[in-house]
């Protein structure tokens, strides 16, 4: 299980503004950190779970009554809610700094419970607060903290912080090695450069390249395969290793366009559709007029693509007629490259599917 991306929010100098007698106890008090509500919301578009952790000193006493805390509380509940912006679960601690309790912040203990039920993807889970407690409480955790800006104190405004956690570096490093083959690939799907291959099949390295040309991002791919016995592995490990890197920088897949089509070349005509649907599938229709070009052997075109259908999780219907085998093979590189340009793109910030998963 890959876990859950959760935010653990404080509530006091982080969505409500802090008075200067440190206690929100009335509506009077009661004043937003500037543009949260717009943050909130686009992390919460972005996929995020969203959970309250808040010291509340000596919630319940004489000099702090749950009434008082309540009604400032329950009017931030309904504003958020107003908003579309609800929190999965609140955890208040009640007590002081004198207590030596073990649920306030920095410690864990109001959300033992709920880690054990609810794993976490540590790398994608943060916790925003405006104390030092609160970045305590992050590396506890394990996961990382951002502090949020207040008059008193340094940190992010909360649009920094929705662009940073929204704009996720889709880049993946896939290292391979076999007895047949040792294979790196790097790629960025945001940035269209470097593109640069190095296989020892000098037209299978043009074909990698208009995969990551018309495809619209970066691809960094050298293999070392046994090319003394034949190109088989070369050819069959390099679409596997590619498919893994394209996957893993892909993501949760959240916002993506998911589906792409078609690329005619000269006279040759290749009709491709991309479904990335986490279900690998291949169907090809072609005939080659030639057994090989340049090193490559043509019937490893259609089983690169296969390959990299298996990784990629991707289903790939490929179909290419014509005159000239080498423009044949290259439409079909280059028809693959356009469609996932259009497949990988940005156009939502919600999952393409109604299953929730990809």
């Amino acid at each position: 299980m890959s876990g859950q991306r959760v935010l653990f929010i404080d509530r006091d100098g982080t969505i409500i503004a802090e008075p200067a007698d440190k206690q929100i106890d009335s509506l009077q008090k009661f004043r937003l950190v500037p543009d949260v509500i717009a943050g909130l919301q686009r992390l919460r578009d972005a996929g995020y779970t969203l959970v309250m952790v808040s010291n509340q000193d000596g919630l319940g006493t004489e000099s702090f009554p749950e009434r008082t805390f309540r009604e400032p509380h329950e009017f931030l509940r309904e504003l958020l809610k107003s908003q579309g912006i609800t929190f999965a679960e609140e955890f208040i601690c009640p007590h002081k700094p004198a207590d030596n309790c073990h649920c306030r912040k920095p410690k864990t203990g109001l959300l033992d419970d709920y880690l054990k039920s609810h794993p976490l993807d540590r790398e994608h889970s943060y916790v925003i607060g405006d104390r030092e407690t609160d970045l305590q409480l992050a590396q506890n955790l394990g996961i990382q903290g951002i502090r949020v800006r207040t008059e008193e104190t340094p940190g992010d405004t909360w649009p920094e912080i929705a662009a940073r956690l929204t704009a996720r570096a889709r880049v993946a490093s896939v290292v391979r090695k076999t007895k047949e083959t040792d294979i790196k690939v790097d790629v960025d799907l945001d940035r269209e450069s470097p593109i640069h291959i190095e296989t020892g099949l000098g037209f299978f390295d043009h074909m990698l390249e208009q995969i990551a040309k018309h495809g619209g991002f970066s691809l960094q791919l050298t293999c070392k395969g046994d090319l003394h016995i034949d190109e088989h592995h070369t050819v069959e490990d390099c679409a596997l290793a590619l498919g893994q890197a394209l996957k893993q920088a892909l993501g949760d897949k959240r916002g993506i366009h998911r589906y792409g089509f078609l690329l005619p070349m000269d006279e040759a005509l290749a009709q491709v559709a991309i479904d990335l649907s986490g279900r690998p599938y291949f169907v090809f229709e072609g005939q080659f007029g030639r057994d090989t070009v340049g090193q490559l052997p043509t019937e490893l075109v259609p089983h690169f693509f296969r390959s990299l259908a298996e990784t990629l999780g991707a289903a790939i219907n490929l179909k290419v007629q014509g005159e000239n085998t080498h423009h044949m093979i290259e439409a079909c590189f280059k028809g693959v490259g356009r469609t996932l340009r259009q497949a990988f793109r940005i156009t939502d910030t919600e999952l393409p599917s109604t299953k929730g998963t990809l």
